[in-house]
């Protein structure tokens, strides 16, 4: 289903969490909560338990990372349907500590072929400011039946 066949927000998220989430084993188990994935824009959080951190207790490189891919490929969903990562970099900007962490994502430009989108990761914490802790940018792929 291509994300502009959505009338608004709450039905784009209300599909994600049925497909992207229930349907994915891991984000599932992470406990990914989508607030955001219409128009080319995500926004994702997720509560931060023990299990995901690393030795100094910041959030695991690995989780840090999952939000961000997850962010873009979100987003680009919301444009050019379903779709698979093809390739993402990331830069950690400072440690990810926090109660949550909280993901945006943006498409940059989306083609038939494949879609540049941009994703900021910050971590938060009640009372504290939130603090930018990665930025990444994804090639995120079309997959399904063409039309």
């Amino acid at each position: 289903m291509r994300g502009h066949q959505f009338a608004n927000n709450d039905e784009a998220v209300a599909y994600m969490k049925s497909v992207a989430v229930d349907a994915s084993g891991f984000t599932a188990f992470l406990g990914v909560e989508p607030l955001r994935c219409f128009d080319g824009e995500s926004e994702l959080l997720l509560a931060l338990r023990p299990d995901m951190t690393q030795h100094h207790g910041y959030a695991h490189g690995a989780i840090v990372g999952l939000m961000a891919d997850n962010a873009c490929a979100w987003a680009a969903s919301s444009v050019i349907g379903d779709v698979v990562t093809g390739s993402y970099t990331i830069n950690f900007l400072a440690p990810a500590k926090g109660s949550h962490l909280r993901a945006r994502g943006t498409v940059i430009k989306a083609g038939k072929r494949q879609a540049i989108v941009r994703a900021d990761v910050w971590a938060e914490s009640k009372g504290d400011e939130p603090r930018r802790c990665a930025i990444a940018q994804a090639t995120i792929v079309p997959v399904g039946q063409r039309k």
